[in-house]
């Protein structure tokens, strides 16, 4: 499925980590689409296909993308993302570094994705 919308700022917490992100406001139709969650997905930029590791939070009506191998702001531009796969349920993490530790995993994963 691919969601279209205006990059919104966030609180940077993905930034500090070392995973920066886009931020889109999910409307209530994507929400009914998605659980909570991680997803595999690409996007279109600079005319290339580039993966993204994807976050869905749906009481927050929230979605984050990690872009692989970008760097770049993107704030108030329109972008479209292709959500693929879920690759697992949100965990809370009782600290940053295992926070750190999972995304890492799932950035690999998705990376290697065929």
């Amino acid at each position: 499925m691919k969601i279209e919308g205006v990059v919104i700022s966030g609180k940077n917490k993905g930034e500090k980590i070392g995973f920066p992100t886009v931020n889109l406001r999910l409307d209530e139709e994507s929400v009914a689409s998605f659980g909570d969650g991680v997803y595999a997905g690409n996007i279109f930029l600079e005319n290339s296909e580039k993966k993204v590791a994807i976050f869905i939070d749906i009481q927050n009506n929230l979605l984050e993308a990690h872009i692989l191998d970008f760097s770049g702001n993107l704030r108030g531009k329109t972008i479209e993302l292709e959500i693929g796969r879920k690759l697992r349920d949100t965990i809370i993490f009782s600290n940053e570094a295992d926070l750190i530790a999972q995304i890492t995993r799932d950035v690999e994963k998705i990376r290697n994705m065929e």
